[in-house]
């Protein structure tokens, strides 16, 4: 998987939205998306970001992306049905979603973590996946192969002190991957979740503002994960959860 042969074919024909599409993992999935054959729509809260991704997107002769500017932390079951409908009559269907987005909140002692925060992080993480995903699956059911990816952590495996709500929210996501990928083993979707590790983001440095970023993966290097993963190559894999980099 890691060593996954990457071709402008590779998704060919595959509508793929990717949330948090703006920067890091996000916004080179988007790219390296598009450079293989796939339509993406792009989502985000920061239109510029997204514009840029578009731009670079249609300089390099990729299909023409869609633009869909929202903040997970304000949306609803309403935003995300109207969207659901949107891409419905515009596309027809949905090949895959990478949800990608997510917030760290910050570091703090368990007992220090205000109701505020825990919400925050709980609605960005965990809720909105569940809000969006329910009325996209309708459509892609109409896809011949279709997948999900979610993006989980380390720290989403195995406990770590101090990283409470994120911690908890990573959790959540690998039970919600697992429940989705029993539940839909038997049709034509398939749920896994991917583990970047320690990657050159923003996110990163938030956690980690003295680290030496020079020793760190670069979102690119992942990339043959995230392109094999919604693939048809991958059409077997389902409640998986791959660590990119050694523990």
């Amino acid at each position: 998987m890691l060593d996954y042969d990457i071709s402008t074919q590779s998704l060919s024909h595959k509508t793929l939205l990717i949330t948090g599409a703006g920067d890091g993992i996000g916004r080179e999935a988007a790219l390296t998306y598009a450079a293989c054959g796939a339509t993406v729509i792009l989502l985000g809260k920061t239109v510029s970001k997204l514009e840029s991704v578009y731009d670079e997107i249609v300089e390099s002769g990729g299909a023409t992306p869609a633009i869909i500017p929202l903040d997970l932390q304000g949306a609803t079951s309403t935003h995300y049905e109207a969207m659901a409908a949107t891409i419905e009559e515009q596309f027809g269907y949905l090949d895959g979603i990478l949800h990608n987005a997510s917030v760290l909140g910050y570091l703090s002692p368990f007992e220090q973590v205000g109701e505020k925060l825990w919400n925050e992080v709980m609605q960005v993480n965990v809720t909105s996946l569940f809000l969006m995903t329910k009325p996209l699956i309708k459509l892609l059911k109409k896809a011949p192969k279709a997948s999900v990816i979610f993006t989980s952590s380390s720290v989403g495996k195995k406990g770590r002190g101090f990283w409470g709500p994120y911690a908890i929210s990573k959790f959540a996501v690998e039970g919600m991957m697992q429940t989705l990928a029993d539940e839909y083993k038997d049709s034509t979707i398939r749920f896994n979740a991917i583990n970047p590790g320690a990657t050159k983001t923003s996110m990163r440095a938030k956690a980690y503002p003295a680290e030496d970023t020079s020793q760190l993966k670069t979102p690119k290097e992942h990339m043959p994960a995230y392109v094999y993963l919604m693939a048809d190559d991958s059409a077997h894999v389902n409640g998986e959860s791959f660590d990119l980099q050694p523990k």
